[in-house]
């Protein structure tokens, strides 16, 4: 039995809205602005993925308009790739880097009929705590 509230320390914010992903290319999500908290967590979910390779990254940015890949330093656990395998499947990983706008990306290949995943940012610890 749970008995902390998280609730108030966190909220999500979709980067890459769920769908099927078919092409073999490169969907950038949205950027997720990162001001007044001091943690962020990306979860993945996937539906069904029937083929292809989904490596899936994070781009931070200054400005939400400049963006450029996440250094590892700067990251918490390992960037997933999904694959068939990981039919209805969570991943999550973390950014500790201190720019304001964070997304997610994924470049797929190999893909006929692809598969359907998203991602969310999760912020947390926030500065200011709602009044």
């Amino acid at each position: 039995m749970s008995r902390f509230d998280i609730v108030n320390d966190i909220s999500a914010v979709t980067s890459l809205p769920p769908a099927s992903r078919t092409a073999n290319a490169t969907v950038n999500g949205t950027g997720v602005d990162l001001a007044n908290v001091n943690a962020a967590a990306i979860i993945v979910t996937t539906g069904t993925i029937t083929d292809g390779s989904h490596a899936i990254t994070i781009e931070d940015s200054a400005d939400n308009s400049n963006w450029t890949a996440v250094a590892a330093d700067e990251r918490i656990g390992n960037l997933p790739t999904v694959v068939a395998a990981d039919d209805n499947t969570a991943f999550k990983f973390g950014y500790k880097g201190a720019r304001r706008y964070l997304r997610v990306s994924v470049t797929t290949s190999g893909s006929t009929s692809g598969g359907v995943f998203g991602a969310v940012v999760v912020r947390g610890k926030p500065r200011r705590y709602p009044a």
